[in-house]
């Protein structure tokens, strides 16, 4: 006899080695402290949904903590629902620099990346 599946898959984002090393980069410049990265996904932007960056030192009772290496990202239970299975990265090249976040499930995304629509 067989163990019984479980099918339900963790919620979570996940960080690149460029993602952390910039957000630790950022929080000594902005002299944030212990506080952490705060992604969050709003209605708006040119594709329906847009995402969000700040730094924040509040945790909410609906926030998720993603910590790798010391560095703490927080997302809340609705932007997760949204972000499931991202991958954060930060990017340089001729056009600048930026937080990409590769999500799988937005349908869409416009063109500068930092809005999205979903199925």
């Amino acid at each position: 006899m067989s163990e019984p599946v479980n099918n339900i898959e963790e919620r979570r984002v996940v960080l690149t080695e460029r993602a952390l090393r910039r957000i630790a980069i950022l929080k000594e410049q902005e002299q944030a402290g212990n506080a952490m990265l705060r992604i969050a996904v709003s209605g708006g932007g040119c594709s329906g949904f847009q995402y969000g960056f700040s730094f924040d030192n509040t945790r909410n009772e609906d926030d998720l903590i993603f910590e790798r290496d010391g560095v703490g990202v927080v997302v809340d239970d609705v932007s997760l629902d949204l972000l499931n299975g991202a991958e954060i990265d930060f990017v340089e090249d001729l056009m600048g620099a930026a937080f990409q976040i590769r999500n799988p499930n937005a349908a869409s995304s416009c063109g500068c990346g930092n809005s999205f629509s979903v199925a």
